[in-house]
């Protein structure tokens, strides 16, 4: 049986900071800790890998 996930209003702000400066996005997702850094990295090498990480982080809640 497929299970349901609700969107809510924290979720649309988190990935629309995702898309504006994807660490703040994981950082209100997670906090401060291994995937923050990760999106630090990413974000630094290329824009667009640190946006798909921070949705990525988001989504899988």
């Amino acid at each position: 049986m497929a299970r349901e996930q609700t969107v809510t209003g924290g979720d649309i702000l988190r990935i629309i900071a995702a898309i504006l400066l994807p660490p703040l996005g994981v950082f209100l997702q997670v906090g401060i800790g291994a995937q923050f850094w990760i999106n630090i990295i990413l974000t630094i090498l290329g824009y667009i890998p640190g946006i798909v990480h921070a949705v990525w982080i988001i989504a899988r809640r």
